[in-house]
């Protein structure tokens, strides 16, 4: 069963930082774009950033623009997303996706889904 596996979630303290990972299981996804978003309680899933297959080209949301930043494993295989400066704002459930379509912040563009990891950013 193919799989993506997100890690690197949890609890830290405004200004802080955190590393998100993403790395499939059951198959390889080095020429799929891969991308995080989230979703806080009671909101809708909103785009974080999208990186394309080779690692050249990134998107990001206007919220995380010049905190966060996403890049690809050499093996272009795995995903990561370096947080800092995070703010209680960031709270969210982080999902982690990849899909064959065009470079995209829309979700509907995605064609696989992680299970999501939990970040909790306290005041």
């Amino acid at each position: 069963q193919v799989q993506l596996v997100e890690s690197g979630g949890g609890l830290v303290q405004a200004g802080g930082s955190l590393l998100l990972s993403c790395a499939p299981s059951g198959r390889t996804f080095s020429t799929y774009n891969m991308g995080w978003f989230r979703q806080a309680p009671g909101e809708e899933r909103e785009f974080v950033a999208a990186i394309n297959w080779n690692g050249d080209t990134a998107l990001y949301g206007d919220s995380v623009k010049g905190r966060f930043i996403i890049s690809r494993g050499n093996a272009k295989n795995t995903v990561y997303l370096q947080m800092i400066s995070l703010k209680p704002e960031d709270t969210a459930i982080y999902y982690c996706t990849a899909g064959a379509n065009r470079l995209s912040t829309r979700p509907a563009t995605y064609d696989l889904w992680g299970q999501g990891t939990q970040v909790t950013v306290s005041s």
